[in-house]
């Protein structure tokens, strides 16, 4: 077994963390099960209230592992009771193993819940590949769901408990209202590495005490995953776990709204936008080894899909990244990221930033272009890269971090 590994803490962690309220219907307990590593938590066991809606949006890989198909299938019922997350092991590549360590999971939840397997939502990250002894939360779950908080505290052992290679615990909190009634939503997020758009992040969880539909929850969750956790990315590589499940408990009583574009949800909406896109943010600024926080916005595309493929070109290109890196001002790269993109292009329209300095336009090196100017820029921690197409009214934004020696180090030995 793996004793627990305390990398150094991101140089772009926040400098404070968040104190989250309680959420009424929701309760968190965190455990060592020893899945992988030792001497840290490794269970997240979190007791929804009866009554509980669920939403939920997956990876798109072709290769899911076994906790995001139990999930998919949990989102048909019409209640969620608890959420049973662990760190360490993926459970993914697993085969009828893996299936049957998910089901054998939801009993022993079940149990502790006191609900049908079919309520328990279960969610894994960690090594693909390797067989789940689901056996080690027999005990540890029911040990769990008796001694449940509510407090700033069990929201931040959530958080620490589904870290793998993250440096630092990622949570935030939004109050909005509904028709005049008050609402918390609470989210934490983990997310280091193997991070792409392609859905979501890694795993992330959000949690309301707003009476909502399941319906109205899923087509709000979708929205909001567009503009926040599918415009993140650290290296280009897509999980096979990732998992964004948001939670309704109902206990707000706010009046009934059964149509998403209902304008008494516009504040709801917005602050849960919000939280998503804090939550992205910290992924990214948690990507193994990052040292600057990427900002690429591209505009003037023929359309905002354009836009959105041309600034994922450039925030996963490796050699936009590594420049970035070794904060070297190498427009070059991004007129390279822009034109590999297969989008709609025009060289000589074309017009890049770096920060508020002017780097290129029509073609060429702007006249200009001061190498100083644009130097001190690509020392800040947070870097913004501007794209101008010159073509339309097409935009999109997305957020990545710099790709250094770091990076390698944490992988190369993932597994050891």
């Amino acid at each position: 077994m793996s004793s627990a590994k305390n990398p150094p803490v991101s140089p772009l962690a926040p400098r404070t963390v968040p104190d989250l309220p309680a959420i009424r219907g929701v309760g968190l307990a965190t455990a060592q099960a020893g899945i992988r590593y030792s001497g840290r938590t490794d269970v997240l066991y979190v007791a929804l209230s009866e009554g509980t809606q669920a939403a939920g949006v997956f990876t798109r890989s072709k290769c899911p592992s076994a906790p995001v198909d139990w999930c998919r299938t949990a989102l048909g019922r019409p209640g969620a009771r608890a959420l049973i997350v662990n760190s360490g092991n993926a459970n993914a590549f697993t085969g009828l193993r893996g299936r049957e360590a998910v089901e054998q999971t939801a009993r022993i939840g079940a149990a502790a819940a006191a609900c049908a397997p079919e309520d328990i939502f279960i969610a894994s990250t960690g090594v693909i590949g390797e067989p789940l002894d689901a056996s080690k939360f027999e005990g540890v779950l029911a040990d769990c769901a008796s001694r449940t908080e509510t407090g700033s505290a069990a929201w931040a052992a959530a958080a620490q408990a589904i870290m793998t290679t993250d440096t630092f615990a990622k949570l935030a909190t939004r109050t909005a209202t509904i028709d005049g009634t008050a609402v918390t939503l609470n989210g934490i997020a983990k997310g280091a590495g193997m991070i792409a758009p392609d859905m979501a992040t890694m795993l992330s969880f959000a949690f309301t005490d707003a009476a909502l539909p399941q319906d109205v929850l899923q087509t709000l969750l979708t929205t909001g995953t567009d503009t926040s956790f599918n415009c993140v990315t650290v290296d280009g590589d897509t999980s096979t776990s990732d998992t964004l499940l948001l939670f309704a408990t109902g206990a707000a009583g706010n009046a009934p709204v059964t149509d998403p574009a209902d304008a008494r949800l516009s504040d709801f909406r917005e602050k849960l936008d919000d939280l998503l896109i804090e939550l992205a943010q910290l992924v990214a600024k948690d990507g193994e080894g990052a040292r600057k926080f990427v900002t690429v916005a591209v505009g003037g595309a023929t359309s905002d899909a354009s836009a959105h493929r041309i600034a994922m070109s450039i925030a996963n290109s490796p050699l936009v990244k590594t420049a970035i890196a070794g904060e070297d001002a190498n427009w070059g790269r991004v007129v390279m990221a822009v034109g590999k993109a297969g989008e709609p292009a025009d060289r000589d329209r074309l017009a890049i930033w770096f920060g508020d300095v002017r780097v290129a336009r029509e073609g060429a090196r702007d006249p200009d272009y001061s190498e100083d100017a644009a130097s001190a820029v690509m020392r800040e921690s947070d870097v913004t890269v501007r794209v101008d197409l010159g073509l339309g009214t097409g935009t999109a934004r997305v957020w990545t971090c710099d790709l250094t020696k770091g990076y390698i180090e944490i992988n190369g030995d993932y597994r050891s």
